[in-house]
């Protein structure tokens, strides 16, 4: 019988399908988009089913306004996956599949590749010198903008560069504008390795040897000290699959870790690659989400958001840094993209790499247990060596925005050889506090229970919770005193000092203030790697997968405050920040120093780092993890509330606890902790507080949300509150 009735998910916060009337002459898909009535509103949904049964009465039902796909949106082993998701992290389908999609498609723009305009210098612009354009920065923007090859037409809007300027400057004969030409779907015929390959030691061509035996799926763990050539490993795990025509899909954490690893992987082959992440603009990410789809790029380089870019024939996927916190979505759909990658190449039976220096605690116990195979790179590539070690105890040391006698004469050592010097402070702003000298009030904000950061530059208090600004007021609110004075040291201070300290060098500060524009960090990078810049300071940003061969010295300013902290993940956060910040030191043929500035020398855990290193740290921190009944070796759920009122926020979660342990699953192996406020109680004038189920293993955690979810969003008091679950967590704040 054909079927005349469609089942469809749509972007509604329903744990739902809806069902709707086929039009006989137009035929949706499984997979498809379609437009429908819903309400007073027309959506676009993903058709998940196909049938003739309904358990509405026909007349009831409303008919299908538009069938916009003709082909599914996605493959079925990518479509698997995305249900599977929705199921796990308790998110609805409908906003699962939309989560899935470029913005354009959720518009409902047709999923083929439009044409995009670009600008380029003509022979005319080329010989125009930018100096001589004083009278019109916009144009010399403009110019410069364009002196590396075309750009498209909306990046150079995103650069807020006007319409105006593009039609003066054409008007000229310096610009002109160009189509986008067509890609290439047969790349592979033409492919080919463009640089010359070095030398593999022994560790990197067993670990290749070992993945591509098995073209299968295989998950491998590749553990390798920073510096010891894992870039170079993924390279030459991709020659074979690309050869044979497929596809790779490589994720790594943050935006700012692709330009250098784009620039490797373009170097080495001669194949389309396109990049996902959040810098894009909607036609921008349309295009790579749709040359994966139509085979028109051998390799995608991405954050997380890219695992879920279609592709016409995968053959493998690299997790880089997989122990990175930012593969976790905090928000929506809270899915854990390194885990995701490992279901995903499973549905697609390919292999998945998971590389990093400091394996999470998880993906270890996986390794140790056999369910992943466990890879080794323990020396550093070339002639590099391992970076020295050592403390520096501040304790009743004079400190000068942070820094230490002995650490600024260390420093001084380093930039008079002729080297660079990297500081790490994972702290942004001038300072993280504003406190009166005369009665000890500090500013806080209004909104939240944190304390205002103090950004000197721009003349503002700012808060990292809510994003509230306010002008530096110019006395104490509380005594009338103008004695305001900065508590605490931020990369704002330290570039001031710095510059103070050390007049005849240049310092750069990367943090996601000073990388706001668009391709500021790349241009950051570039200026770095040319020596243009012999201090870098940098918080988390720039910790992490970069290469600058000068650096011979890095120092971590402090790092007291994640010693003493209430997460249970902290200690091993500290231990893979502290790694991953000593890969910066002596990565070419230069030795390399690191140092750590801590009122707390002794402690254990910097002890065990310095002397014996992450393997040791991470065997003691799983056993106290397993002593404790900790993840991995047991399951979280946190269930996040929060309203204008903390009584009802309180008396939802406690509802939310006896649905918990009412269910008939729930045995006593389960535990529920809570309701507790959370650790920040207060954020953007709401209450919240949060509430942890654990459970020894995954079956009976799904089990138990399966049955609860249900019944909770049955209580009233479900309807006045925001509330979220929130499935195997990274942070509890």
């Amino acid at each position: 019988m054909i079927p005349n009735i469609a089942r469809v998910a749509l972007p509604v916060p329903l744990d739902k399908t809806f069902d709707y009337l086929i039009k006989s002459d137009d035929m949706p898909v499984i997979g498809g988009r379609v437009q429908v009535p819903f309400g007073r509103q027309r959506l676009i949904g993903i058709v998940t089913a196909l049938t003739d049964h309904s358990d509405f009465p026909l007349e009831q039902l409303k008919p299908v306004q538009k069938v916009i796909d003709k082909t599914p949106l996605w493959m079925p082993p990518l479509f698997d996956l995305l249900k599977w998701a929705s199921q796990y992290y308790q998110y609805p389908l409908g906003d699962t599949l939309a989560n899935a999609m470029p913005a354009l498609l959720r518009k409902g723009r047709e999923a083929s590749q439009a044409t995009l305009k670009f600008w380029a210098l003509t022979e005319a612009g080329k010989a125009q010198p930018l100096n001589g354009l004083t009278r019109a920065p916009k144009q010399a923007q403009l110019l410069r903008l364009l002196q590396n090859g075309s750009v498209s037409h909306d990046s150079l809007l995103n650069e807020e560069v006007s319409s105006a300027t593009l039609k003066a400057v054409s008007n000229k004969g310096w610009i002109v504008e160009q189509q986008q030409q067509q890609k290439d779907k047969n790349w592979h015929q033409h492919f080919a390795v463009t640089e010359e390959k070095p030398r593999l030691n022994e560790e990197q061509a067993l670990a290749i040897a070992t993945v591509n035996s098995n073209p299968d799926f295989g998950c491998y763990l590749l553990e390798g000290v920073t510096g010891s050539g894992k870039t170079e490993v993924y390279l030459n795990l991709l020659e074979p699959v690309l050869a044979a025509g497929k596809q790779a899909l490589i994720l790594v954490p943050e935006i700012g870790l692709t330009p250098q690893t784009i620039n490797r992987f373009r170097r080495r082959f001669n194949v389309p690659l396109e990049t996902v992440h959040s810098g894009l603009n909607d036609s921008e990410r349309m295009a790579a989400w749709l040359a994966g789809r139509d085979n028109q790029a051998g390799i995608i380089i991405g954050t997380r958001s890219a695992l879920f870019t279609p592709f016409a024939n995968l053959g493998i996927i690299i997790v880089d840094e997989e122990h990175d916190p930012s593969y976790k979505q905090q928000d929506s759909l809270r899915y854990h993209a390194r885990d995701l990658a490992v279901m995903r190449a499973n549905k697609e039976n390919i292999p998945v790499v998971l590389g990093s220096a400091t394996p999470a605690l998880e993906t270890l116990h996986n390794a140790k247990t056999g369910k992943y195979h466990h890879l080794h790179l323990t020396k550093r590539a070339g002639n590099a060596q391992l970076a020295r070690h050592g403390v520096i105890d501040v304790k009743g040391l004079y400190l000068d925005a942070g820094l230490s006698a002995p650490l600024i004469a260390e420093m001084r050592k380093h930039l008079n050889a002729g080297n660079q010097v990297m500081l790490f402070l994972n702290r942004r702003g001038f300072s993280p506090a504003m406190m009166c000298h005369e009665c000890g009030w500090i500013a806080e904000c209004t909104r939240c229970d944190a304390y205002y950061t103090l950004h000197q530059q721009s003349g503002e208090l700012r808060c990292h919770h809510c994003a509230t600004q306010r002008p530096i007021m110019p006395q104490c609110e509380q005594c009338g005193s103008t004695q305001l004075l900065p508590v605490g040291v931020g990369t704002e201070q330290l570039e001031n000092q710095l510059a103070t300290l050390f007049p005849e060098y240049k310092t750069v500060r990367i943090d996601r203030d000073s990388t706001r524009r668009k391709g500021a960090l790349e241009n950051y990078l570039e200026a770095i790697k040319n020596n243009e810049y012999q201090i870098l300071i940098g918080t988390q940003m720039l910790a992490k997968g970069h290469h600058f061969p000068n650096v011979t010295l890095v120092a971590l300013i402090d790092v007291d405050s994640a010693l003493f902290s209430n997460d249970f993940r902290a200690s091993e956060r500290l231990a893979q920040l502290f790694i991953q910040v000593a890969g910066r030191a002596g990565r070419a043929s230069k030795p390399g120093e690191v140092l750590l500035q801590t009122h707390h020398p002794d402690h254990l855990l910097l002890q065990s780092l310095l002397h014996k290193g992450y393997g040791v740290f991470s065997q003691a921190a799983l056993t106290e993890r397993k002593q404790a009944m900790l993840p991995p070796y047991t399951h979280l759920v946190l269930v996040r509330a929060e309203a204008n009122d903390s009584d009802t926020v309180c008396q939802l979660l406690q509802q939310i606890r006896g649905i918990f342990e009412s269910s008939p699953v729930y045995d006593q192996d389960c535990c529920v902790l809570g309701p507790n406020p959370a650790p920040l109680a207060r954020r953007a004038g709401r209450y919240r507080w949060q509430l942890i189920l654990q459970t020894p293993n995954r079956k009976a955690l799904q089990q138990i949300l399966s049955i609860a979810k249900p019944a909770i969003q049955l209580l009233p008091l479900a309807k006045k509150v925001r509330w979220s679950i929130d499935v195997e967590p990274q942070d509890l704040t």
